[in-house]
């Protein structure tokens, strides 16, 4: 028996695992609802097989609670709409190469006629795949029966079956932007304390430019946990974790651009100084610490901002901090170090000032006072924003948590075990 529960355990913990995994979930959902919508169809519909109800289902459950009730019914119309125009043609004419062609016509047309915005591809796509199952029938009410089931089945599993949270890929692919701004910060650092061919430090600024793709990958799963976030019932203080995180890339983004920046003036300094190194032996050994300790904190930040919970948020909170001082104390060296150059041959002291500059923006960008002030600014305006457009709705929500905390300071809870 023991031998089987060793055996068994970790299949267990892989299993477990597997069932948080965001991408699993959204399996599971998808094939619940389909499996729930053919069950209904087959019990309300005339056909043998109405696989139309799973396909609609489907392709409904795969939006967001949030997008369910914002953007969901346009999708769910040119869903529907698609499906309509394919029983249409199953009806009349079935699938041939050239009525898939005026299917696909037919479907784009309707798609503006019913107002569906940017869902009008979705549209013709949908006509299309629900053909294929709509070739052979009996009327048309079964197919819309089965549309409708569909749908409907679709919608209750969004609201009653939330969609996975995306909060851990978005933090993950903040997190490796961040890992890989501090290698390139650390090779930078490496060829500044020697001799920086002019070649080698443009390979770095191409790099650094590379990272702009890098920005918009990890904004678009960012996005994508946004959606995630908003309504959905198994998040508390969703709006506090939309704005940590994207205030967290935008200060990301911002040091992006300033590593660009510093790249082409080690560049251009590279071509002033040819054949000598960029700095001086004592003054490339700081730049090169310097942009360690820099890179360092842009890996704290990250943690920081993808950290939910309060201890381990607190702690990468006071090495982000020692870490900024560290480096500011650099920095203070390097100024003097290279001020004591520009006196000695002034010639490339416009540079010399342009590197100074870069790194203070970064380090002002990642200073946690800085970032207090972001985050108090961006709450403010959401809360404005909501107050103006859902009035009433704000009025019930700030009754509730009044009655939440005098609930808590009759029962004596703090807010962590709340």
């Amino acid at each position: 028996m023991r031998v089987v529960r060793e055996w068994s355990a970790p299949l267990v913990r892989s299993v477990r695992k597997a069932l948080r995994d965001p991408v699993v979930v959204q399996a599971l959902r998808s094939s619940a609802a389909a499996t729930v919508a053919y069950v209904i169809a087959l019990r309300l519909s005339p056909e043998a097989a109405p696989l139309t109800a799973p396909l609609t289902a489907l392709l409904v459950v795969q939006v967001t609670l949030y997008a369910t009730l914002t953007n969901g019914i346009r999708r769910v119309n040119s869903v529907v709409a698609g499906v309509l125009v394919a029983i249409a043609f199953s009806l009349l004419v079935g699938l041939t190469w050239w009525s898939l062609a005026l299917l696909i016509i037919a479907a784009l047309a309707v798609g503006h006629l019913v107002r569906v915005d940017e869902y009008v591809p979705e549209v013709a796509i949908s006509a299309m795949l629900v053909l294929g199952v709509t070739t052979v029938g009996d009327t048309a009410w079964a197919r819309i029966l089965e549309t409708l089931i569909g749908a409907v089945v679709g919608l209750a599993c969004n609201v009653l079956l939330p969609a996975p949270v995306w909060v851990g890929e978005a933090g993950a692919s903040i997190d490796g932007l961040a890992r890989r701004m501090r290698q390139l910060m650390l090779h930078v650092g490496e060829e500044a304390a020697g001799r920086t061919p002019v070649d080698l430090a443009a390979e770095r600024l191409h790099e650094a430019r590379r990272l702009d793709h890098d920005i918009v990958q990890v904004d678009a799963a960012l996005r994508q946990a946004e959606d995630s976030l908003r309504l959905n019932p198994r998040v508390r203080e969703g709006l506090l974790h939309r704005v940590v995180l994207r205030t967290g890339l935008d200060t990301l983004e911002i040091c992006t651009v300033v590593l660009r920046v510093l790249a082409r003036t080690l560049t251009d300094l590279a071509k002033e100084r040819e054949p000598e190194p960029l700095f001086e032996k004592e003054s490339g050994a700081v730049v090169e610490q310097l942009l360690c300790q820099i890179g360092d904190a842009v890996v704290s930040f990250a943690v920081l901002v993808t950290t939910h919970v309060s201890v381990s948020a607190e702690s990468a909170e006071v090495r982000l901090t020692n870490e900024l001082r560290t480096a500011a104390g650099s920095r203070d060296k390097l100024a003097q170090l290279l001020l004591d150059e520009v006196r000695r041959d002034p010639h490339q002291w416009q540079l010399y000032g342009a590197v100074l500059t870069e790194v203070n923006r970064i380090l002002d960008e990642l200073d946690t006072e800085h970032r207090t002030r972001r985050l108090l600014e961006e709450l403010d305006r959401h809360t404005r924003e909501q107050r103006e457009r859902l009035p009433r709705l704000t009025r019930l929500r700030e009754r509730m948590g009044i009655q939440e905390q005098l609930w808590r300071n009759r029962t004596g809870m703090s807010g962590r075990s709340w």
